[in-house]
């Protein structure tokens, strides 16, 4: 078997995955953002040894997989730079090496949920590309079946391509960018301004119940035919599928998956996405990219990185 750890923000977690791309065992511990890598190393390798207890133990693993948010130098297992966790040229890879006798690979955290997508889906697709809709707006990029990142390891960013330009301002520094527009983030911001605008929609009662506005809030209202939020559904979904037209235009893979929370919504989010695409992409008359909804979520991430490191030793 094999050991995914996907290092966030707020948590690591950690999971055991068979040679096949299963989850067998999975634990987690808060990241306490700011500590040491040795620190973030130890609880690592804790985990590691929680994970694979009971199932055959560490010395079943035959390499271990790590997922980092930032600029990760993978050839040489480095955290170059993660600032949300104050990690500056972080040799962890290395670190976990000290606690096992065992090969350690790494990758940025998305292009290690996209492989777990791409795993997970289970064609013979040489391309594919993952479009995941949180905070921010991340993605991955398989090409002729392996991860793509650029000659220095931080391609992919497609949370960072212009959809508008001079648009709004990012905190990347640059204006316009599609998370700006198409995260989960955007969308919440997007929900406020139309609830201000349209006191007496729906959505205000659902805030006053909820406690607070979400992604959800547009799209459960929508539901109900309350016409501002159903404008701002359709305009997010737009958005969206402005940016996926790009990704399908550049690389034409054979599949983009779409992933992050709001992908829960299935095919009300799907669908007009799909017919968006259809009509605005460049290829009107040869074999067409699939769109898809994410299937791991929450495990993509571990699942990724362990089947990363399993790809890597071959």
């Amino acid at each position: 078997m094999y050991v995914g750890i996907d290092l966030g923000g707020t948590n690591i977690a950690v999971g055991a995955v068979s040679d096949e791309g299963k989850l067998l065992k999975k634990a987690s511990l808060p990241t306490l953002a700011g500590r040491s890598y040795k620190e973030i190393a130890a609880d690592m390798a804790d985990l590691c040894r929680q994970v694979t207890d009971g199932i055959g133990g560490i010395e079943a693993v035959k390499a271990i997989g790590i997922g980092s948010p930032g600029a990760v130098d993978s050839e040489n297992g480095v955290v170059v730079f993660a600032g949300n966790l104050s990690l500056n040229n972080a040799p962890l890879a290395d670190e976990v090496k000290k606690y096992f006798n065992i090969p350690v690979h790494m990758e940025n955290d998305a292009n290690a949920a996209a492989y777990g997508e791409y795993i997970a889906c289970n064609v013979d697709a040489d391309s594919f590309v993952f479009v995941t809709l949180g905070t921010g707006v991340g993605g991955g990029i398989i090409i002729n079946k392996k991860i793509y990142s650029g000659f220095n390891g931080i391609g992919a960013e497609i949370g960072h391509m212009t959809l508008e330009m001079n648009g709004k301002e990012c905190n990347c520094g640059n204006r316009g960018c599609y998370e700006k527009y198409a995260s989960v983030t955007a969308l919440i911001e997007q929900t406020k301004q139309a609830i201000e605008k349209n006191p007496a929609s729906v959505m205000s009662d659902w805030v006053q119940e909820n406690g607070h506005v979400s992604g959800r809030t547009a799209f459960e209202c929508a539901l109900n035919g309350d016409s501002a939020a159903v404008e701002v559904r359709d305009t997010y979904i737009r958005y969206v599928a402005e940016g996926i037209v790009s990704v399908v235009n550049i690389f034409q893979p054979e599949l983009v998956v779409i992933g992050g929370g709001i992908s829960k919504e299935g095919d009300i989010l799907l669908n007009p996405i799909k017919e968006f695409v259809a009509k605005r992409e460049f290829n009107k008359h040869m074999k067409k990219t699939d769109i898809q909804i994410a299937r791991l979520f929450n495990d993509a991430g571990i699942i990724g990185a362990a089947m990363a490191a399993k790809a890597n030793l071959e």
